[in-house]
């Protein structure tokens, strides 16, 4: 299936995208609406879209242009899924010329490492090396 990929906010379907995330992914379960309005807004955001212009699929991007961006919030709608659409979704944000000059993009999935292999993704090799401090 043949998708349109779009970065314009103005065309992102948030209350699809707010639906998907706290509803159905294991990743973002309960995030309020504010939460994902404030999230895209401050992200580069890229939306998958049918032939009819309707939103299907949906990733976000934070970075700082230069030396890493973090992938998130990866998504493509149930009825949608199996078609390709995730694989055009990623190759449009790996090429998208704001992306190309950042040494390295890094993201956390539960079941999609195969997925993300075949875009050249791999295991962090020093995992003790990174180190994470969460909201207690």
């Amino acid at each position: 299936m043949k998708v349109s990929i779009s970065t314009d906010k103005g065309k992102m379907d948030i209350g699809l995208i707010h639906e998907y995330l706290s509803k159905q992914s294991y990743w973002a379960k309960g995030r309020s609406y504010d939460l994902v309005e404030k999230s895209m807004a401050n992200s580069l955001c890229f939306g998958a879209f049918d032939e009819n212009d309707k939103q299907i699929g949906f990733a976000r991007i934070a970075t700082d242009y230069v030396v890493f961006a973090w992938l998130m919030d990866v998504f493509v709608v149930d009825d949608c899924k199996g078609k390709g659409i995730g694989k055009q979704l990623l190759q449009a944000i790996l090429e998208h010329p704001n992306l190309t000059p950042v040494n390295g993009i890094g993201l956390r999935t539960e079941d999609a490492h195969d997925f993300y292999a075949s875009f050249g993704f791999e295991e962090i090799p020093k995992p003790n090396t990174w180190m994470l401090k969460t909201k207690s």
